[in-house]
């Protein structure tokens, strides 16, 4: 069975790592596994008293995201955080109360980043608003990457063979993660 991912990337950023990155996730993940790019870059900052007359950049978002089966998040780190663009997505994507769209939505983290320990705090910090938002997540294995120039081309080739290789382990077990979490909560359509 095939299942669609819809896929985040955190930095705005066209010459971002993590959106050359996201490319690399895609031509080595299983055939069972399609991808579809959630764009966040124009949304306005989330409002409170917009809950009531949701703007349509809000409504597209959540409607791209109650499109797909599971979500795949590739994010840089800003200041031991995730990106701002992110969360203010994650903030529309949540409300308004009652209509969660990443309730029961199967998920996974990665990022990228020059530094030595990757992206692994912003990863924390988000998986702790996944958690929030009951979105399942794949735990294991963890992918914090640190980028080095020259690993992966501009169209996702991967140019070491370790690091292909450990990106690959990592979209098959999200593949894996994502017919498991279907299977016992499958999607109400």
């Amino acid at each position: 069975m095939a299942y669609t991912v819809g896929y985040f990337i955190g930095s705005l950023s066209q010459k971002s790592i993590n959106r050359t990155l996201s490319k690399a996730l895609i031509r080595l993940a299983p055939d069972s596994l399609e991808f579809e790019e959630i764009p966040i870059k124009d949304l306005p900052l989330y409002n409170h008293d917009l809950d009531a007359d949701f703007p349509a950049e809000g409504r597209a978002l959540k409607e791209a995201i109650e499109r797909v089966d599971a979500v795949l998040f590739v994010t840089p780190e800003y200041n031991r955080d995730i990106p701002g663009s992110l969360k203010n997505a994650i903030d529309w994507a949540s409300r308004p109360w009652g209509t969660n769209s990443f309730n029961r939505k199967p998920s996974a983290v990665i990022g990228a980043s020059p530094g030595k320990i990757g992206t692994a705090v912003a990863q924390q910090n988000l998986r702790s608003i996944l958690s929030f938002c009951n979105s399942p997540q794949m735990n294991a294995p963890e992918a914090y990457i640190q980028y080095v120039p020259g690993v992966f081309s501009d169209d996702g080739e991967v140019s070491d063979a370790s690091t292909e290789e450990f990106l690959r382990h990592f979209m098959e077990e999200f593949g894996l993660f994502v017919e498991r979490v279907l299977t016992v909560l499958p999607r109400e359509r």
